[in-house]
């Protein structure tokens, strides 16, 4: 009896389960960008988003919670309700190199979200202002081993890939600049443009309108081949740092207890956004490369970058400065 009972609820739960998903989403869905306006992960939520909204019925409004190397939005999302109306843009900063070097990150990245799926991967580069006396890797290595602490670069935080991969490229290459953290890539990048920090670490796709129109000069970049888009820039593994060369990714997750009829319905949304020719050339326009992958792929890669950059922190024996 006391079986029967049990089975019965279990199945009047998933009907319930079910029919909550049928009826997701009766309300505007909310996509938290964990940086300022003006970034990649910013770009890439801009373009997937309205597609999405037509795709569910319902708008999806980006908002911006920055702060904290992206831990302020991220542990919005782990602290939400598991209903289906508070997303996030899940990127390596939020869920591998920021709590891989932060022992107070507040939330667990492993247990704490449902992945949906990974959106794109994004070249990384490393580029200067044109005031800066080098134009090229060879020069820029050689000028900073020259004026060791003379230079500062900016990230888009403390604990986001762009401080750990610059962090780990000063340790590979023996050189050595002072890091100046931002509350996202777009004031990074701005200060940068204006000249107010030389040297920059971002992701390609918010830094390639400065460079193309020359205001930024790529250096090198993280990424599997030199890119269309800047062909005469080498990538880390053709100056010896295989280590840094590691793209970025872009996906979509919600919090923890996430009922799968939503994360299906988000998930085959989603791809159907990607399958849009202009939603698919515009993120390829900026050098990314569409993924689109399973929540439990993503689950698999967000896992093993954490564990790379928790490798990267104790090898290099980096610290929150």
């Amino acid at each position: 009896m006391q079986r029967r009972t049990i089975i019965t609820a279990a199945l009047g739960l998933a009907s319930l389960g079910a029919a909550w998903a049928q009826a997701y989403p009766s309300k505007p869905v909310r996509l938290v960008v964990p940086f300022a306006p003006g970034g990649t992960t910013d770009i890439v939520a801009r373009v997937v988003s309205d597609r999405l909204g037509k795709e569910l019925g319902q708008t999806v409004i980006v908002e911006n919670k920055a702060g904290g190397g992206g831990s302020i939005g991220a542990n919005d999302i782990a602290k939400s309700a598991p209903d289906g109306y508070s997303l996030g843009m899940a990127t390596v900063s939020t869920t591998a190199a920021n709590p891989a070097i932060n022992p107070k990150i507040p939330y667990n990245t492993i247990t704490d979200f449902t992945p949906i799926i990974n959106v794109a991967a994004t070249p990384n580069v490393i580029a200067v202002h044109p005031s800066f006396p080098a134009r090229d890797y060879k020069g820029f290595v050689a000028e900073l081993k020259k004026n060791p602490g003379k230079y500062s670069y900016g990230s888009s935080g403390t604990g986001t890939i762009g401080h750990l991969q610059t962090e780990l490229f000063k340790s590979l290459s023996g050189t050595f600049m002072t890091h100046i953290p931002y509350r996202g890539a777009g004031p990074a990048l701005n200060d940068a443009v204006a000249g107010q920090v030389l040297i920059l670490f971002d992701n390609l796709p918010s830094a390639l309108p400065f460079i193309k129109d020359g205001r930024l000069i790529p250096i090198v970049v993280a990424a599997p081949a030199r890119l269309p888009q800047l062909p005469n820039v080498p990538t880390f593994t053709e100056v010896g740092l295989e280590g840094v060369n590691r793209m970025a990714y872009y996906g979509i997750y919600g919090p923890k207890g996430l009922p799968k009829d939503i994360v299906d319905k988000v998930h085959a949304a989603v791809k159907k956004a990607l399958d849009d020719p202009n939603v698919k050339k515009r993120i390829e326009d900026t050098g990314s490369l569409i993924v689109g992958n399973t929540p439990q792929q993503f689950a698999a890669q967000i896992k093993a970058e954490y564990e790379v950059y928790k490798q990267v922190v104790e090898k290099q024996k980096l610290k929150l400065e």
